[in-house]
């Protein structure tokens, strides 16, 4: 994709987060745009970069470890987004500034125990599975809190919030049910851990519902960098 075709879409949604956080009664710069740039080559990060992203957003450890290593000049907030194997935590410790899709006590032990010492605190989001999905990871609603203060034990590690992708939905009222569902959870939580501060939530279809919710992350692929492509998608084993 062509440097002008990304910044002009990258504009776009930077406009869409701006008239939600207006409707919602919010500073627009409450609010970080994060880049989804999973299966897009470091090409159109740079673009994006140029475009004025600042944060991005990897799903596929691999993939993530090549374009962290062909993009270490800039200085680039990385997060890593997907599903994460117990034992493919030492290179997410090692690489990433935040961690949004942690959802077992293990998970963060291993990742507390593996972050660099020279390196900041790694910050997390705790994921939650808000629609009850068998097929989607994440910590059940009611067995959020009690792994949200357990991880907040450990060093190295930073809770920040919560992370949710809700079941698909076109209807803006159901899309801000669920996401209202989270914020409920986060407000519940941050009595026991008030140094929470984060929502990450609300993707290309639905960051109008999540900003009125609350949200302070948005992860946006589609429409800054256009349709998946599949065939730079790395191995789903991560």
């Amino acid at each position: 994709m062509n440097k002008a075709t990304i910044e002009q879409k990258f504009n776009k949604v930077l406009n869409r987060i701006s008239k939600a956080a207006m409707d919602a009664q919010r500073d627009p710069g409450s609010i970080t745009l994060m880049a989804v740039s999973k299966t897009k080559p470091p090409q159109d990060i740079i673009l994006a970069y140029q475009a004025g992203a600042r944060h991005f957003g990897e799903n596929y450890l691999q993939e993530a470890q090549h374009k962290i290593a062909a993009l270490n000049a800039l200085p680039i907030t990385w997060h890593f987004i997907g599903p994460i194997q117990s034992n493919k935590t030492r290179p997410i410790a090692e690489l990433f500034d935040w961690v949004h899709s942690v959802d077992r006590l293990k998970v963060a032990q291993r990742l507390s125990d593996q972050r660099p010492h020279e390196l900041n605190p790694l910050q997390i989001c705790l994921q939650v599975n808000v629609s009850n999905e068998p097929t989607k990871s994440g910590v059940a609603l009611h067995e959020a809190e009690a792994l949200a203060l357990a991880i907040d034990a450990l060093p190295n590690i930073v809770v920040r919030g919560l992370m949710a992708i809700p079941e698909p939905s076109d209807e803006f009222e159901a899309q801000q049910s669920a996401f209202l569902k989270v914020r409920d959870l986060f407000e519940q939580i941050q009595c026991h851990i008030p140094h929470i501060d984060t929502l990450s939530m609300g993707m290309s279809q639905d960051l109008e519902a999540a900003i009125a919710e609350g949200a302070t992350i948005v992860r946006i692929g589609t429409d800054i960098f256009g349709a998946r492509d599949r065939g730079l998608q790395a191995s789903n084993v991560y």
